[in-house]
């Protein structure tokens, strides 16, 4: 096992990993920007280091700066946790160069996923099923025109090297194409360095569900059931839930067999996942993308498996086989979590930085847990995402989970900045929601025109 780790990141994943390393007596080693001084992850670790301004590209985005403060501190490994670097090939191949384990997959292992061309061809040898669209990268709008005309409208166009809701744009005729996939180009070329596009056809609406696995060094790959993250706006989950109520015995097991096939086709290591769009109509799930990294909701998978993802991810890190095997997994009861950020909900969920006068974090009672690395008197920082606290719940089935959920955001108390948290308690009280009605179209096109204009 390791004796120190450094984690490459900040906010609740970093406290999230600085947690787990403890509780395996690991030491840790925090990295943080001149705006995180005072943030919780740089006083819980044993050891914290600045690497640079503010800005992230200067600072959780310098390879340089981190990999030197691994080197300094003789940190063995580095968890990337999720968004920054966790996905970044060349950062996982400089860990491995200077002799320091990397807690994910490989460099190489995250080219071939990590692009949506060379992962779509990678699935269909590995008879994983796929969305019908494009052959290969779309470098011009002219090249997209025709793909469109042969797979048919409407189409989403996406960033290659995309993730995050980036570069993406749903396309409903043809004569939007061209506008659209310049702007989408665009936006991939100025956030993945890279503006080459792909088309797939559009299942629309569907259920976005996505498998999580888990796979050692010796080749054993595993998956831990499915979470349901139908519940979107502009292409960003605002609230998961495992298991899915949408999906049954027989098509949690084709749907888990498929995710493990992909894993194991490239060779996969460490925690990922692999996220999927169901046709409810047909009953057809399609392989959408890989993440290759700890996704900011495996807290909803840790309360039904029981595993605990982020101490699996260092233990395989270590070299350590997977303790269990797929029958060992048993799904019980249902999980629930929302995701709490600093944004004004009544201007377009705007930003909203700025210093927590009050703080009460919902607790008491069995299968409640909050993930945050806020506190009272701290301010958040303009520079980063706007999620400040996850709320995650676990109820013996869905209604109970339901309505532990709408207890703990009744509780739920920030003073001194803007937050979701209203808005979140409205959409898991909404009756379609309660009743499981939902999918990728629901908050887009249903609750947000009517939560608008009560707003």
């Amino acid at each position: 096992m390791f004796r120190k780790i450094l984690i490459a990141n900040r906010g609740e994943i970093a406290v999230r990993i600085i947690r787990a390393a403890r509780e395996l007596g690991i030491a840790t080693v925090a990295v943080y920007s001149t705006a995180d001084k005072e943030a919780l992850h740089t006083l819980l670790a044993d050891e914290a280091i600045c690497i640079g301004p503010g800005k992230a590209t200067e600072s959780y985005l310098n390879i340089n700066a981190i990999l030197s403060a691994a080197v300094l501190t003789e940190a063995e490994a580095i968890h990337p946790g999720f968004g920054f670097l966790s996905e970044n090939s060349k950062f996982a191949t400089m860990c491995d160069e200077v002799g320091i384990k990397f807690i994910g997959p490989s460099g190489a292992v995250m080219d071939t996923m990590g692009d949506k061309i060379n992962a779509r061809e990678q699935m269909i040898k590995a008879g994983v099923p796929v969305i019908p669209g494009s052959d290969g990268e779309v470098h011009t709008a002219e090249e997209a025109l025709a793909v469109a005309e042969k797979i048919g409208y409407p189409v989403m166009l996406k960033a290659s090297a995309g993730g995050g809701g980036k570069g993406i744009r749903k396309v409903e005729k043809a004569e939007d194409l061209v506008a659209a996939f310049e702007t989408a180009s665009s936006e991939a070329k100025a956030n993945f360095g890279n503006g080459a596009m792909y088309l797939e056809r559009v299942i629309y609406p569907a259920r976005h569900i996505e498998v999580q696995i888990l796979a050692d060094q010796e080749g054993h790959v595993i998956h831990l059931g499915e979470r349901d993250c139908s519940l979107q706006r502009n292409n960003q989950k605002v609230l998961e839930e495992s298991p899915s109520i949408a999906i049954g015995k027989t098509l949690r097991n084709e749907i888990g067999a498929a995710a493990v096939r992909a894993a194991e086709s490239v060779g996969y290591e460490n925690a990922g996942t692999i996220e999927f769009l169901l046709d409810e109509a047909s009953g057809n799930f399609y392989f959408m993308e890989m993440n290759t990294r700890v996704q900011v909701e495996h807290p909803v998978t840790e309360f039904v498996s029981g595993v605990d993802i982020v101490k699996e991810q260092i233990r395989i890190a270590a070299g350590q086989p997977l303790p269990f095997k797929q029958e060992d997994i048993v799904l019980r009861g249902h999980a629930i979590e929302c995701r709490i950020n600093a944004e004004n909900p009544a201007f377009n969920f705007a930003p909203s930085p700025g210093k927590i006068t009050n703080l009460y974090l919902p607790s008491g009672g069995v299968g409640l847990r909050v993930d945050s690395a806020v506190y009272p008197g701290y301010t958040i920082p303009p520079y980063y995402d706007s999620m400040i606290a996850k709320i995650i719940v676990h109820g013996e089935n869905r209604f109970d989970a339901l309505m532990k959920m709408q207890r703990a955001l009744y509780e739920l108390e920030i003073e001194g900045v803007q937050t979701n948290a209203d808005f979140q308690l409205d959409l898991i009280s909404d009756r379609r929601v309660i009743a499981g009605d939902y999918d990728t179209s629901f908050l887009m096109e249903t609750f947000l025109p009517h939560y608008q204009e009560k707003e």
